[in-house]
């Protein structure tokens, strides 16, 4: 069994999108422009008001020509000798290997703690990525503050499973998982 979870409601939505809506969803990218006032326009609609394929294409096309494939604060991204990033023309190419990975996997959004609770049993393998150290507000206020290093670093101390934590360098991170 292989459950991919994450705590980005977008993100989430997105996969279960691809997963189970692949051709209606490149439908609605089929004919969009890769243009500043569309990115602009995508970006000040409020997620919560579209339906689930209209708001995975906003997320998948904000992540894709925004600068740095940021969650807070997106810019569009342009240069002037790169092409865009968004290849209009072969998008469901691209996304046809994601639909097919997708197919057989659970997709959660819950807290981290809750999914290791619940699934956590010999032979399970976990790969956690939280956020870096320093950077616990890229993905968004209030979702992984400083303190949660520690309650993760005590969560996974008590596994029955295996994981791999995939997180910066830092003096901070080595005292912390020491």
């Amino acid at each position: 069994m292989e459950i991919i979870n994450d705590i980005n409601k977008e993100l989430v939505t997105l996969y279960r999108v691809i997963k189970n809506h692949l051709e209606e969803f490149v439908r609605y990218l089929k004919w969009v422009l890769v243009a500043r006032d569309e990115f602009a326009r995508f970006k000040a609609e409020k997620p919560e008001t579209l339906t689930d394929i209209q708001r995975a294409v906003r997320f998948y096309y904000l992540m894709r020509t925004g600068y740095g494939a940021k969650v807070t604060g997106q810019t569009f991204s342009v240069g002037p000798t790169l092409p865009s990033s968004l290849n209009l023309l072969r998008i469901e190419e691209e996304l046809s290997a994601a639909h097919l990975r997708l197919s057989r996997v659970y997709i959660e959004n819950m807290d981290y703690q809750r999914l290791i609770e619940r699934f956590d049993r010999p032979g399970t393998f976990f790969y956690v990525d939280p956020p870096y150290y320093g950077c616990e507000e890229d993905y968004g206020k209030g979702i992984f503050g400083r303190d949660d290093f520690y309650r993760l670093r005590d969560i996974l101390a008590g596994t029955k499973g295996k994981f791999i934590l995939s997180i910066n360098n830092v003096p901070e991170i080595l005292e912390i998982f020491r």
